[in-house]
């Protein structure tokens, strides 16, 4: 695909955007409308810190181990995977299709004295610019061409640079704990998912392949009522893939 067939596909739904765009206040109580989101970051975060020092032979320890990279987020949201980032020394961008959620998170990047560059808009934004940490998480199963916003997220990607995505599996597990469970239960605000858009790790694969660049890793994201979401190596669920140029 070439990239000006990338920049003329708009990803964004506007459904969806609404849809989040409604949740924006809420966004940063862990007790809220975002509680899943916050209880699924703390493994996403030690997933992508453990592929950054890996990749670029850092030292786990480090308290800032992307000082000196850049790092975008796409469908950031309010910014609760941007402000770690930042923390984490990268010069960060977020982009969230709803402008509500942008709203939100700059401002709670200047009460948190972060400064991040927050836009609102989807990957089409980012032609022409590089980055050293592209991110996307629980975001393709809401896009309208996953093989677009996939190769949007490639043709960002620096050429040592580290992607990194997370989605639901298309499975029996993920439709009865997503939707029957945690749609039903108002655990997860009703509407969010659509099951048959979720992808499975082979399909996303396949797209991430035909964008030119190489998985190097699926690991599972499991969840167990004592212990809560953890990474692991079941995928049936929820699952990352990292991936760099091939």
């Amino acid at each position: 695909m070439t990239s000006a067939t990338v920049t003329s596909v708009t990803t964004i739904d506007p459904d969806e955007a609404a849809h989040f765009g409604k949740l924006a206040r809420d966004w940063w109580d862990p007790k809220g409308s975002s509680a899943m989101l916050h209880r699924l970051n703390p493994p996403r975060l030690g997933y992508i810190r453990r592929q950054v020092d890996a990749h670029w032979s850092g030292d786990p320890a480090g308290f800032a181990p992307l000082t000196g990279k850049r790092a975008v987020d796409i469908g950031c949201g309010a910014g609760l995977l941007c402000e770690p980032l930042a923390r984490l020394g990268a010069e960060v961008t977020g982009i969230d299709a709803a402008a509500e959620n942008i709203g939100v998170a700059r401002a709670h990047a200047a009460q948190s004295s972060l400064a991040i560059d927050y836009r609102a808009g989807s990957v089409e934004l980012l032609a022409g610019e590089r980055f050293d940490l592209v991110t996307s998480m629980e975001v393709i199963e809401h896009v309208t061409d996953p093989a677009a916003f996939v190769a949007g997220l490639a043709g960002a990607l620096a050429d040592d640079g580290l992607m990194l995505l997370s989605t639901p599996n298309r499975t029996a597990l993920s439709r009865l704990a997503m939707i029957t469970v945690g749609e039903g239960s108002g655990m997860i605000p009703k509407g969010t998912h659509d099951w048959s858009k979720f992808l499975t790790p082979e399909e996303l694969t396949e797209l991430v392949e035909d964008a030119g660049l190489k998985v190097v890793d699926i690991s599972g994201l499991s969840f167990s009522p004592g212990k809560g979401f953890a990474v692991s190596d079941d995928t049936k669920l929820d699952y990352l893939l990292t991936a760099v140029r091939g």
